[in-house]
């Protein structure tokens, strides 16, 4: 998707040589006959989105900065760059002040229109950013700061802004990076506790020893090495929204712990002899099949009832590709200022390789690909070439296709179903500093049937899968997994069931991204 510019001007030859001209650059450009029909356009939202405006001055009837008035009065913050065939200084005193992002005059050539909007569509694009950021960090993340453009995400918000506005329990499900917690942070900030502290806790990072003492609390002496007392995360989240994040990673004896707190709001500190009282909207997250979790007894079946009031299932990037042109843009404003790199647009080979692309690793991996090409880039553009790992996996992925599917071992409806053929591991793992080995690709030959032809038990596949990502990644446990997106301490306790002998590298001290 390309950024839609409005053109606003009385005189259709000028109207047809700006649309010609926006046109070869690869703008989608939208018509105004006059200042009254971009007003209603822009107000009313006939038009649909609008990324800028180029704004005639002089017209008859509402003029140019009549409808720059109409646009400050309706609170829009589009960027308008203002031309017309008088260019005394008194004219744009008045457009600027008026709120005109900058002044071109007419007749304006193409190159010199280019850079304006450019340059006013980036700091726009910063502006919203940083605003984001700001809210983001207090705590006041709303659904309006979420960037999307597709129907479907569209629908999600809706259904968790109806869960903003109570105290119901939130369990809110989708593949690794698709942007769960901060669909949590909005219902937070757009609910009555967002003054209150929002606490997120990434339960598969906990180790299993850990994870009463870091939910619940624990007092001083109650362990070894436990020298101070700790409040815990509840306690923490008090009069707030407690955000647990891969909540099916939480052993057992755990989940027991969880269930009373939210049945009682009340939690029993490590070592403490009282009950410490707590009040807290409790918003869980996960990337697991919870009811096939109930089923093999890994998930308590009354936790999950809890936890399962109000589902929310959130889509991967492949099902709202409307998305990946607008927040390619959006990271690229970002990173572009944190590198501190004058870096105006995407360029459309860029755009349409972004949007060609499977994401696997959804909205995290874009965010990471546009991280690189913004230290890779040396141009004011950012073009195919700065997404050389991008443009490799795109031309090895497979074209779409059906999928037979065994009934017994079909995909959740909220994962993207990969072929189990022969193929490279590389066509459907996200891309990562770590990189796979440098030998002839090894080919993840998995075979779900027994030399019987029957289903082979699913230990035996998990078990083959494990070693399988274990000896392609060199050992790096936490790259191991990432990419089978588990929890860390989940994969050690799969390897200590599994009678797997761990070959990790004892330095991998990769961060745990949660998403």
């Amino acid at each position: 998707m390309v950024e839609r510019i409005l053109i606003v001007d009385d005189d259709p030859v000028q109207r047809r040589l700006l649309q010609s001209m926006l046109a070869r650059s690869g703008y989608d450009v939208v018509i105004a006959e006059g200042g009254d029909a971009a007003a209603a356009m822009l107000t009313g939202g006939d038009a649909g989105p609008i990324d800028a405006v180029v704004l005639d001055l002089v017209m008859p009837d509402l003029d140019g900065l009549g409808v720059l008035a109409r646009i400050r009065d309706a609170g829009l913050t589009v960027p308008v760059i203002v031309q017309t065939a008088h260019g005394g200084i008194d004219n744009v005193i008045s457009a600027m002040r008026a709120g005109a992002t900058d002044f071109v005059v007419k007749p304006v050539g193409a190159e010199r229109l280019e850079v304006s909007l450019r340059n006013a569509l980036a700091t726009k694009a910063l502006e919203t950013e940083i605003q984001r950021l700001k809210r983001s960090h207090a705590g006041t993340l709303t659904f309006k700061d979420i960037i999307t453009r597709s129907p479907r995400m569209h629908a999600v918000l809706r259904q968790a802004e109806k869960a903003a506005g109570s105290t119901i329990p939130v369990l809110i499900e989708g593949p690794s990076g698709v942007g769960k917690e901060l669909i949590a942070r909005a219902i937070h900030g757009a609910g009555e506790r967002r003054a209150k502290p929002f606490v997120a806790v990434n339960c598969g990072a906990i180790p299993d020893n850990l994870v009463e003492s870091i939910l619940f609390g624990h007092e001083k002496g109650a362990f070894t090495g436990a020298t101070d007392r700790h409040t815990g995360k509840f306690v923490e989240a008090h009069g707030g929204t407690l955000f647990l994040d891969e909540v099916g990673e939480l052993p057992l004896s755990a989940q027991v712990k969880l269930l009373r707190a939210i049945q009682e709001g009340e939690v029993e500190p490590v070592g403490a002899r009282k009950l410490v009282k707590v009040d807290v909207r409790l918003i869980s997250a996960t990337n697991r099949d919870l009811i096939a979790d109930v089923k093999n007894g890994r998930f308590r079946e009354d936790l999950f009832y809890r936890l399962h009031v109000f589902p929310i299932s959130v889509p991967p990037l492949i099902d709202r590709p409307e998305d990946i042109p607008e927040l390619a843009r959006h990271f690229l404003a970002r990173f572009a200022a944190e590198e501190g790199k004058r870096i105006r647009r995407l360029d459309g080979d860029a755009i349409a390789l972004l949007s060609s692309y499977r994401w696997p690793g959804n909205v995290r991996q874009l965010e990471n690909a546009v991280f690189r090409a913004v230290v890779l880039a040396d141009r004011d553009e950012v073009g195919i070439t700065d997404f050389p790992q991008i443009a490799a996996l795109a031309q090895r992925q497979p074209a779409p296709s059906p999928v037979i599917e065994s009934p017994a071992i079909a995909p959740r409806a909220t994962e993207t179903p990969e072929p189990v053929d022969p193929a490279p591991l590389q066509e459907t793992a996200p891309v990562s500093s770590i990189a796979p080995q440098q030998q002839p690709e090894p080919r993840a030959a998995l075979s779900l049937l027994d030399a019987h032809g029957d289903v082979r038990p699913l230990d035996e596949i998990e078990a083959e899968v494990i070693r399988f990502a274990i000896s392609h990644y060199h050992g790096q446990m936490s790259e191991v997994a990432r990419r089978l997106q588990i929890g860390r301490s989940t994969l050690y306790r799969k390897l200590d069931a599994l009678g797997l002998q761990q070959r990790a590298n004892e330095s991998d001290t990769d961060p745990v991204v949660t998403g």
